[in-house]
């Protein structure tokens, strides 16, 4: 169900403990208000459009005056949109239409989203298209276009991603591989394999000798390193031994 009447002994329910699953859009409104009456169509227009997305709860403030102030609602219609039991956003007034899609299109997965999440290779690549930046979906390709021996093509896929570490660790990897000035397959082969540590450590370890790429392969390793995460022992420790051996 999209549209729903909730009230103070259904709220926790309907709303709160509903929106750890779907977006919940909550209306706080009244029987008298003529701004709600000229707002209402479009709230319910946009939870119609994405049903099983997000859902419209409808709140009378009149009849449960105690939630009301709880909320803080000093003025009407006043709109909440609830994810995981939180306020993530809202509007106070009767907003045009095509605000009110936008106040949705927030709350729910966008396509390039939706391809993202599906991980395949032909949505990573319809992705890729549609928004070229998105780390999420153009570093994927490219590790899938790597394996394959595609290097022209992972490359392509990440020109466009700028400011991750993944997309530059993958950038340098390639630069580091054509240049084959550095005997890095073993590195490369633990890579791979997704031996991480051991990608990194004989990675660290080929630094001194590294010359003019040691900021190539300063990259690959910030790039295990994030993919480890910040509270990784290794990543800690190996972050360490990485300063070291660059100064």
């Amino acid at each position: 169900m999209t549209v729903i009447d909730v009230t103070e002994a259904t709220f926790q329910q309907e709303v709160i403990d509903r929106s750890h699953e779907t977006p919940v859009v909550v209306d706080f409104w009244a029987e008298w208000c003529g701004p709600c009456r000229q707002l209402t169509p479009a709230l319910e227009k946009a939870a119609n459009a994405r049903e099983g997305e997000v859902v419209l709860a409808k709140l009378d403030t009149d009849a449960n005056q105690q939630l009301a102030a709880a909320f803080q609602i000093q003025g009407i219609p006043a709109v909440k949109a609830f994810k995981d039991g939180k306020v993530v956003d809202e509007f106070v007034g009767a907003k045009p239409p095509a605000q009110v899609e936008q106040f949705f299109d927030g709350l729910v997965p966008s396509e390039v989203d939706r391809l993202v999440a599906a991980g395949d290779e032909a949505s990573l690549r319809r992705a890729v298209e549609l928004a070229p930046g998105r780390s999420d979906a153009a570093v994927p390709l490219a590790r899938l276009l790597l394996a394959r021996g595609e290097r022209d093509e992972a490359l392509a896929a990440v020109e466009n991603v700028a400011g991750d570490f993944q997309a530059d660790g993958l950038r340098s990897r390639l630069a580091l591989e054509d240049a084959g000035e550095l005997d890095l397959k073993d590195a490369f082969a633990a890579l791979d394999a997704g031996q991480l540590e051991r990608a990194a450590d004989l990675l660290i370890e080929a630094l001194p000798s590294a010359g003019d790429a040691k900021d190539d392969v300063r990259r690959v390793v910030v790039a295990i390193l994030d993919e480890l995460g910040v509270e990784h022992p290794f990543a800690r420790d190996a972050r360490r031994r990485l300063a070291s051996a660059l100064y």
